[in-house]
Parts: structure tokens; C-alpha cells; sequence
């Protein structure tokens, strides 16, 4: 069985870690500050939404239209750096898995203040 999350083979990714990474980014939109990171099901397990994040850092695939949409919404003040037809997974990977680092740290906070 190949790895969890699996490998990219000459920056290309397999068909399962676009749809990972599609599932990861409705996860991140979706994501309520106060909860923990979202976690997404790939090869029947969890994975935290970054991990698929950074596993496409080097991907050199171009990002679907509907998929570059999504982003741009989610990085308004990065969204000139995106292009259509030439962005690519590592393009948006590198700054989906920095915001989903912040969301994760801003919950963490959320949640340790509600507890006190």
C-alpha cells in the first residue's frame, strides 16, 4: 500500500492528491475559528488539511480554473500573484498551508481563552 499521502513523481501529482487537495481547500473555507484544524479523508484515513497542503508544495501542475477561483477568494491580498492557466498547485499550496497555520493558531487561542 503506497503511502498515506502519496508521493509526486517529477512535480506531478496523482489524480488522488488533487482531489485531496480540492477537499483540503473546501475544508479550509469551511474551517470556524474556535474549532480544531479540519482533517480530510484520504486512503481511508485523516489527514490534517495542511499536511495535503504541503505534500503539493512542489507540485508543478496547473490549478484548475474553479480550483484557482477558490483560492483567490480565500487569499484576496495574494490573489494578483495567481494567474489563470499558469499558477500551479505549489503556487497556492505554499500560501493555503501558511493561512492554515494561522486559522490553526488563532483556534488555539479561541479555545484556550474560552477555557479560562
Amino acid at each position: 500500500m503506497p503511502g498515506l499521502l502519496h508521493p509526486l513523481h517529477d512535480g506531478h501529482a496523482p489524480i488522488i492528491l488533487h482531489s485531496a487537495f480540492q477537499d483540503a481547500l473546501d475544508a479550509l473555507e469551511d474551517w470556524e475559528l474556535g474549532h480544531d484544524e479540519p482533517q480530510i479523508e484520504v486512503n481511508d484515513r485523516q489527514v490534517l488539511i495542511s499536511a495535503v497542503f504541503r505534500r503539493l508544495w512542489t507540485c508543478t501542475d496547473i490549478l484548475p480554473s474553479r480550483t484557482l477561483d477558490v483560492v483567490e477568494d480565500l487569499l484576496p491580498l495574494r490573489s494578483a500573484e495567481f494567474k489563470a492557466g499558469t499558477s500551479t498547485y505549489a503556487d497556492a499550496a505554499h500560501s493555503l498551508w501558511e493561512l492554515s497555520l494561522q486559522k490553526r493558531a488563532a483556534s488555539y487561542e479561541m479555545q484556550y481563552h474560552n477555557a479560562s
